[in-house]
Order: structure tokens, then C-alpha cells, then sequence
């Protein structure tokens, strides 16, 4: 007997306006730590902490798609989460829009 999945649902991460162009900011949604990215208006969602050491990611520089973490450098797609080095996905994405003011996560 399989085990049943859960549907994923949207849940509200923070307010439109608290994310400027060019910038992240760090959410707790349903339990999970994410960094929301909005880089030329596009949304991005990934956990936010760096697989190397735990570095706070919303705090890295953003650059051509990537973000460097803080720490010590570790680079990774915005899009795919992969880290760009070894092109592994090591942060999960989630899918993130706004709407009626808000940025939501789909968790």
C-alpha cells in the first residue's frame, strides 16, 4: 500500500511590497525556511540556507541568475536550484507567484 501524496497548496509568504527588484528576503512557510528572490520581476523561491555550511542565501549577491552565498561563495541557479560547480540541484525550488498583493509559495 502506497502512502497517499498531499496536494500542494499556495500559502501566503510575505506582503508584494516587502520584496523590492533585485532583492530577497527570508520566509518561514509551513515549517520550511525559504529565500524569495525577485531579480528583473521575475519571482524566485529556494531554500535558504546554502547546502555547503548553512549560509543565509537571501543574504547573497545575485548575479546573471545566481546567487552566491555569503559564507564562502557557493554559487546556485535561482531557476533550478542546481550549484553551479558540480551542476547538482542541492536547494529545493518552490513555484511562487503575487497576487492581490501578496507573494505566495506552493508548498
Amino acid at each position: 500500500m502506497t502512502a497517499p501524496t498531499q496536494t500542494p497548496v499556495w500559502r501566503r509568504a510575505c506582503e508584494g511590497h516587502e520584496l523590492l527588484d533585485s532583492a530577497a528576503i527570508e520566509v518561514v512557510v509551513e515549517g520550511a525556511v525559504l529565500a524569495i528572490f525577485r531579480e528583473q520581476q521575475t519571482l524566485y523561491a529556494l531554500d535558504a540556507m546554502c547546502a555547503h555550511q548553512g549560509g543565509p542565501i537571501a543574504k547573497g549577491a545575485v548575479h546573471n541568475g545566481c546567487v552566491t552565498c555569503p559564507w564562502h561563495g557557493w554559487q546556485y541557479e535561482l531557476a533550478t536550484g542546481k550549484q553551479t560547480i558540480h551542476n547538482q540541484k542541492l536547494l529545493e525550488t518552490y513555484p511562487v507567484k503575487e497576487e492581490a498583493g501578496a507573494i505566495w509559495v506552493q508548498i
